[in-house]
């Protein structure tokens, strides 16, 4: 599983900017304003060594007794207690504050790994920036610049050095792990209940039952599963009590353990943006998916063709996946759902041949080429498989920084549809070849000397090419035939 890296500090020090920093994203809102961020922001990192989830909380200020910022210390608090590891951040330039000292206490008294992170340290002296924060005995400060990326690589691989590196195949394991999402109220844990013929979790008819990721093991058709309940994701702004707001991050984590995620909406609600949220944050992890909409029993023809046809509008992204149409109450369509989740897993995890993957991609490109960029056209010449879980397509060629995202996406169906990879995203990888003259200046080139092939000479001694012996020649035989003349 990866970890989870959550980042505090007092406000206003840079920690919305350092979570850019290391997700390569604008996410977190920044402004030289205390106190912007008063919710959490969740992302992946994809600055460091390895993967692992990131957290950015608002200001902390463990003092306050009432109003926001009380709120605010009590999401960062419970942001701690559930972190693998904690970067506490603080102003280099205005140096250690009553609050950073506050802040250091409560941080010393978890059990924890916590790295100071002392930011806005660019164009200063290392040395003499880190030396007052030595006092708050957390370790060895580090001078860094968020806005400006200093110190920020060497920063994070110290915090991740004592994860261990993910597996190279890590989804290959005994038991399918399947993640079962969704918004609040829409059926997971009757799902899972319906599934194991029993009940094994709490269904009731409340939104927020569930408070943690529940993992239930079971055997289904000779098949080992375990199943992943949990908490309903909902809007950040219906979120209001804490337990239920960093119930999120077991959620996100549990998506990123699994290796496939049912993904459950309720046919007898609109399709949400945090639908859409949801799902996006399914493919961008990476994984399998399968779709059930539940609460399809009792619904009439025309509702049903309307829920369809919103589906097919707010979730267009997700055409790779399967769509199962099910009552988790009756039981009805969950054989057919789990037919989905083995196929989609096979999928993620499938072997594809280089020489086939040339093939398919030779005929592609011959039933339709990429579009020219200028005066160039993009050269694909082959690919092979470059990863798994999800499937990871590398193809190599001449200008491929060109190819537009309407012809990626035209590869990627027939891909997918010539190799069944029906349930799972897939990465389609372009690596550029190089131009071995690419660094030959105009200027060198036609400073290049022709090579001397021949021991004639012009009339003043000087050997010559072939090409201007001919001329010498010419011109002489010229000037006798005009004497002859």
């Amino acid at each position: 599983m990866k970890p989870t890296i959550v980042i505090v500090g007092r406000p206003n020090v840079g920690k919305s900017t350092l979570f850019n920093r290391l997700t390569k994203t604008r996410d977190a809102l920044v402004a030289d304003i205390p106190g912007l961020t008063r919710d959490r922001h969740y992302g992946h990192g994809k600055l460091g060594s390895k993967p692992y989830l990131l957290v950015d909380t608002g200001g902390f200020e463990p003092l306050a007794k009432d109003g926001i910022m009380h709120e605010m210390a009590r999401q960062a608090e419970q942001a701690i207690a559930e972190a693998d590891a904690i970067v506490f951040v603080v102003d280099g330039r205005i140096g250690v504050t009553a609050l950073d000292k506050e802040i250091a206490n409560k941080l010393r008294r978890v059990q924890r790994p916590v790295l100071v992170a002392v930011n806005k340290s660019e164009g200063m002296n290392q040395g003499v920036v880190i030396a007052d924060f030595h006092e708050l005995g957390l370790g060895e400060p580090h001078a860094i610049s968020a806005t400006h990326g200093e110190g920020v690589r060497s920063l994070i691989e110290e915090i991740l050095r004592p994860f261990p590196d993910p597996e190279e195949d890590e989804g290959k394991t005994d038991e399918l792990k399947v993640a079962i999402v969704g918004r609040p109220n829409v059926g997971k844990s009757t799902m899972i209940n319906s599934l194991l013929g029993e009940e094994r979790v709490i269904a009731f008819d409340q939104p927020g039952t569930t408070r943690d990721a529940i993992f239930v093991d079971f055997e289904r058709g000779g098949k080992k599963y375990t199943l992943i309940d949990t908490a309903g994701l909902r809007r950040k702004g219906k979120v209001f009590e804490t337990i239920e707001k960093f119930s999120v991050i077991k959620t996100l984590q549990s998506i990123e353990d699994a290796n496939v995620v049912i993904l459950v909406l309720d046919a007898r609600q609109d399709i949400s943006d945090q639908d859409a949220h949801i799902a996006g944050f399914i493919v961008e992890s990476g994984r399998a998916l399968v779709v059930a909409v539940n609460k399809w029993d009792g619904l009439d023809a025309y509702k049903r063709d309307q829920v369809k046809i919103e589906i097919e509008t707010r979730l267009k992204f997700l055409d790779f996946a399967n769509f199962h149409y099910v009552s988790a109450l009756k039981g009805q369509g969950l054989e057919a759902v789990f037919r989905s989740v083995d196929a989609a897993y096979r999928a993620a995890v499938a072997d594809l041949s280089t020489p086939k993957l040339t093939r398919t991609l030779i005929d592609a490109v011959a039933r339709q080429s990429p579009p020219r960029s200028g005066i160039f056209r993009p050269k694909i010449r082959y690919a092979h498989q470059g990863g798994r879980n999800p499937p990871v397509i590398v193809m190599h060629g001449n200008a491929l920084d060109k190819v537009p995202d309407s012809y990626r996406r035209y590869l990627e169906r027939v891909f997918r549809e010539v190799f069944k990879l029906q349930g799972t995203p897939l990465r389609i990888q372009f690596n550029i070849s190089e131009n071995p003259y690419a660094e030959i200046k105009p200027s060198e080139k036609s400073r290049r000397k022709p090579k001397v092939v021949g021991t004639k000479s012009d009339p003043a001694g000087k050997p010559v090419t072939r090409k201007a012996s001919t001329a010498v020649t010419s011109g002489l035989r010229g000037r006798e035939r005009s004497k002859q003349g």
